[in-house]
């Protein structure tokens, strides 16, 4: 193929390669579908690409005579290696996924066929999830899982759990895969709570597959979450969520964990609620063993934020490594973790310094890490951090054999 020349009619604007299926949009210019639908839905853009007018609309229209010239083109070049391009199954619409979802509604045994249809549905690329999403597919599924939830609850009482917690764990699963969109999440928070209840739930309860997208949809859902879902919720939830972590159910649903911890700790009692739930004591073992490095700015930025109240200090200064653990880090993994490190250091310094604590500093390495940050590369507020938590214990540290002597040049006079 590489030997003859492609007509340039047949190759796509986006890539420059062979068109397998034509559609044509607005604008008039034709497509490969694609690269108009990753360029249209996964990078969202809403351009034409060649001429740079705004989409008003994102319908695509096969273009069949284009596509039978191409085929017609493959089959008079077969001889050099060309192979014809197959017809194109026509795409999903809207009313035939309404008419699966009226059917699974209406006959209840039909709804693990029906979820199955969905998945391969939601598998065919960006635009079949966005057309799912404006079918109902999204209530449909939550409807699913919330069923689920109060099926577990009766389940010894009813003797309905097979077919309920199957349908439930492929709903989930598609949910995740479709990747709702943020003004979808924000309906689904402000108008059903009960069913971030049942996410809790299978969080409690599930197989770490669904825990896992449990996970990751909440965190999708309290990143666009009104204050109000964010101040209000139970002890119970943080237990669950730092349970995930302690679990190690996988990096992803452990990084969605870190990022939901970070979105929800500064609100409210939510850092009291995190540190009941043992988060600190995960958090330390996690930094401890990672060495991921997103996952370690992640875990110190949620580490600082529980040191920031009494409570979190105390359970940090319980853990044996605690301290050592934090001084190792500074300039060990990224300029993030070092801030953050520096920032814990400082407010157990301010607010936690009992002679037991100052001396422990001294002897892992904490204080002659904080004379290190003074001579190499940091921000100005880090090194600002340092020199006051010197100064602040100058009496204690100052001049101790514990402190290298080429490093003790860096000690700030009182």
């Amino acid at each position: 193929m590489d030997e003859i020349e492609i007509p340039s009619l047949f190759l796509c604007p986006i890539s420059l390669q062979l068109m397998r299926d034509p559609v044509t949009i607005s604008t008039g210019i034709t497509y490969d579908r694609d690269s108009i639908e990753q360029w249209l839905f996964s990078c969202k853009n809403k351009v034409c690409p060649v001429t740079k007018q705004v989409l008003h609309d994102s319908d695509l229209i096969p273009n069949h005579t284009l596509r039978r010239l191409i085929q017609a083109w493959c089959t008079v070049n077969a001889s050099h290696g060309v192979e014809r391009i197959p017809t194109p199954k026509p795409p999903i619409d809207k009313t035939q996924i309404a008419k699966l979802l009226k059917d699974a509604k209406k006959f209840p045994e039909m709804q693990v066929k029906c979820l199955k249809r969905l998945r391969s549905i939601t598998l065919e690329g960006e635009r079949n999830r966005s057309c799912l999403e404006a079918a109902g597919a999204v209530e449909f599924l939550v409807s699913i899982i919330k069923t689920y939830n109060s099926t577990l609850l009766l389940e010894t009482e009813s003797n309905e759990g097979p077919e309920f917690l199957k349908a439930s764990d492929e709903a989930l699963s598609i949910l995740y895969h479709i990747k709702v969109s943020e003004s979808c999440l924000i309906s689904i928070i402000s108008n059903d709570y009960e069913f971030v209840e049942s996410l809790v739930q299978i969080l409690r309860n599930d197989s770490y597959q669904s825990r896992a997208y449990a996970t990751m949809l909440l965190k999708d859902i309290f990143e666009v979450a009104d204050p109000i879902h964010l101040i209000s919720l139970t002890p119970d939830f943080f237990t669950e969520i730092v349970h995930t972590l302690r679990d190690q159910i996988s990096q992803q649903a452990s990084k969605a964990a870190l990022k939901l911890l970070v979105e929800l700790c500064p609100w409210g009692r939510n850092r009291i609620k995190a540190v009941e739930g043992g988060a600190v004591f995960v958090l330390i073992e996690l930094l401890l063993e990672s060495s991921d490095k997103r996952a370690s700015e992640l875990a110190m930025v949620v580490l600082d934020q529980l040191c920031g109240c009494a409570e979190g200090r105390a359970e940090f200064l319980n853990h044996g490594a605690g301290l050592a653990m934090v001084s190792k880090k500074i300039f060990r993994v990224s300029h993030v973790v070092s801030e953050r490190a520096v920032r814990i250091l400082s407010s157990i310094c301010r607010f936690s310094a009992t002679s037991r604590v100052l001396q422990e500093m001294l002897q892992v390495g904490v204080v002659a890490k904080l004379c290190l940050v003074l001579q190499l590369d940091s921000s100005y507020k880090t090194k600002e951090k340092a020199r006051e938590m010197l100064k602040l214990h100058s009496r204690v540290w100052r001049n101790h054999s514990c402190i290298p002597s080429h490093l003790l040049s860096s000690y700030p006079s009182s």
